[in-house]
């Protein structure tokens, strides 16, 4: 591997260890950071630094935010009847570029994963009981990823919801199995919303 300077070398190291990005990709995005001014590597600077700080999760949703509660959250047009889970963050940003989801949100931070050290209490399932036990929900929606862990996690949720007298239903497989939620288009994942399953 050719050395370059050694600062140049330490973002590269430091922009390869983000999620999706190689090597390669580090380097053009070093390279790039170079190039430009002084102001647009500082201003990229502060919005990270300002994330870091400003950011924490919505005592509702968990999901994440720079105001507590949420906008969602906070947001009177949508319903508490209808409380869709999902696993991470970026899986509320993805359908909610659908434009079809009137319900509020539930991030659990994670998915069962026994064989990694990953149980219930390692992630926000209690807080969702807890949240159904404050505000009877009419449906709760399992928008998990349809791969082995996410499945896991569904069946797992269903079994805790049903007998709360609660409906449970998950996304249909519009999103394809073993593929995660962030990546499926809009129109994908409107479908998987709108062709949902009781459990």
């Amino acid at each position: 591997m050719t050395k370059q300077a050694a600062a140049i070398d330490a973002l590269i190291d430091a922009l390869s260890r983000l999620p999706g990005i190689g090597r390669k990709s580090a380097s053009r995005l070093a390279f790039h950071i170079l190039r430009a001014s002084r102001e647009e590597a500082e201003l990229l600077a502060r919005r990270i630094m300002e994330v870091k700080e400003k950011i924490q999760l919505c005592s509702g949703c968990f999901n994440v935010t720079d105001e507590d509660p949420c906008a969602i959250c906070r947001d009177s047009r949508r319903t508490d009847e209808l409380i869709c889970v999902v696993e991470e963050p970026n899986d509320v940003h993805a359908i909610e570029t659908t434009g079809s989801f009137k319900g509020k949100y539930h991030v659990l931070h994670g998915t069962l994963r026994p064989l990694h050290g990953v149980g219930p209490e390692d992630i926000k399932i209690q807080e969702l009981l807890d949240r159904l036990g404050r505000h009877r929900a009419r449906e709760v929606i399992l928008a998990t990823n349809p791969n082995r862990e996410g499945g896991a996690t569904a069946v797992y949720l269903t079994q805790l919801i049903k007998p709360m007298g609660i409906k449970v239903t998950r996304i249909a497989s519009g999103v394809p199995v073993g593929s995660e939620i962030e990546y499926a288009d809009s129109v994908t994942l409107s479908m998987a919303m709108e062709g949902r399953q009781e459990q």
